[in-house]
């Protein structure tokens, strides 16, 4: 004798379970993506900030590296050491899709009696001393689409050398 229930459909007691669950997957998504999506934006725009400081600080470090040294030889006509370090450090972060146009540089004195005004790196009277290099660079200069709003609006860098009376042979 055969049994109708061995060729017969899914039990009324499975059916059911499954059409009182059929829109709880839709709901779930709802809620979790909204948080996904905010953590995921967040973190991108976090991670652009912290490229974008190390990128400032590799340029200044790179200008600053240049700067301890007697590199005179290699200006242009009319420029100075600072002007020179200044424009390399704006084609470094041109190079690097930053406007350099955009970013404040200040190259000042860094200890002593002198510190936080402008340090000349052409006078001799200042080899050996100890210099500053700052800049900062609004992040909209960085990347126009923000996300959220963020307290950061601008990235700062600085490194600081010594003067010194190396020449760069050519």
């Amino acid at each position: 004798m055969r049994s109708e229930s061995a060729t017969a459909g899914p039990t009324p007691r499975a059916k059911t379970r499954s059409t009182k669950r059929s829109g709880a997957a839709t709901v779930e998504m709802a809620f979790v993506l909204p948080v996904f999506i905010t953590l995921a934006m967040g973190t991108i725009q976090t991670g652009m900030q912290i490229v974008s400081a190390q990128t400032l600080t590799t340029a200044l470090r790179e200008a600053g590296r240049l700067a301890s040294m007697d590199y005179s030889s290699r200006l242009q006509s009319g420029q100075t050491i600072n002007q020179k370090v200044i424009q390399d450090i704006r084609n470094f972060l041109t190079a690097e899709k930053i406007d350099g146009s955009k970013v404040t540089i200040t190259i000042t004195h860094a200890d002593g009696t002198a510190s936080g005004t402008a340090f000349d790196l052409g006078d001799p009277n200042n080899n050996l001393q100890m210099f500053k290099i700052q800049a900062s660079v609004p992040f909209s200069a960085i990347c126009s689409v923000t996300f959220y709003p963020t307290t950061k609006n601008t990235i700062n860098a600085s490194v600081v050398y010594r003067k010194g009376k190396n020449t760069m042979v050519q």
